[in-house]
């Protein structure tokens, strides 16, 4: 089982920003992440343990959008995630790192997220609770990975989370 790094401040920082997101969203998405399909922060959380597939866009310097699955872990309401230094994405996260991701259940959970990613340096102290989560995750992390990996964490502007009325 992961550790648990979410406190109640970051579950209460999470739901005003749910709450927020939809607040200021248009006619047609309010009718989509609707009151009784939203997922509260604390059910959210628990929702996403470990990794969890997102498909993250990124944009090229001709302004096109990108878009691939990358492993997110949801870590204290922020998604981080990896790459290769030598990948496209990290290229353009390096020269525009306005970001969008959605993780998608089927017709079941659907959670997309808006914002900039932010560079985190593993090798620094205020990175050791990340590491170690990326530990506990991946027990056999620095077989596979050091801590030169590329890694950010998706900064939210907007966050929605709905579940089918149904709740399946």
């Amino acid at each position: 089982m992961a550790a648990v790094y979410e406190t109640d401040a970051t579950i209460a920082e999470l739901q005003e920003l749910l709450d927020r997101s939809v607040a200021a969203a248009g006619p047609h998405l309010q009718a989509i992440f609707r009151p009784e399909t939203a997922v509260p922060a604390a059910e959210l959380v628990e929702l996403l343990p470990r990794v969890q597939v997102i498909d993250l866009a990124t944009v090229t310097a001709s302004g096109l959008p990108r878009v691939a699955p990358v492993d997110g872990l949801f870590f204290k309401g922020r998604w981080i995630f990896g790459s290769s230094p030598e990948s496209a994405r990290a290229r353009h996260l390096a020269r525009r790192p306005g970001v969008s991701a959605a993780h998608t259940r089927g017709e079941g959970l659907c959670v997309i997220t808006h914002g900039h990613a932010v560079a985190v340096d593993l090798r620094e102290r205020a990175s050791a609770d990340v590491l170690a989560h990326w530990r506990d995750i991946y027990p056999t992390f620095d077989d596979w990975a050091s801590l030169d990996t590329p890694c950010w964490r998706l900064e939210p502007t907007h966050l929605f989370a709905r579940r089918p009325a149904d709740g399946a």
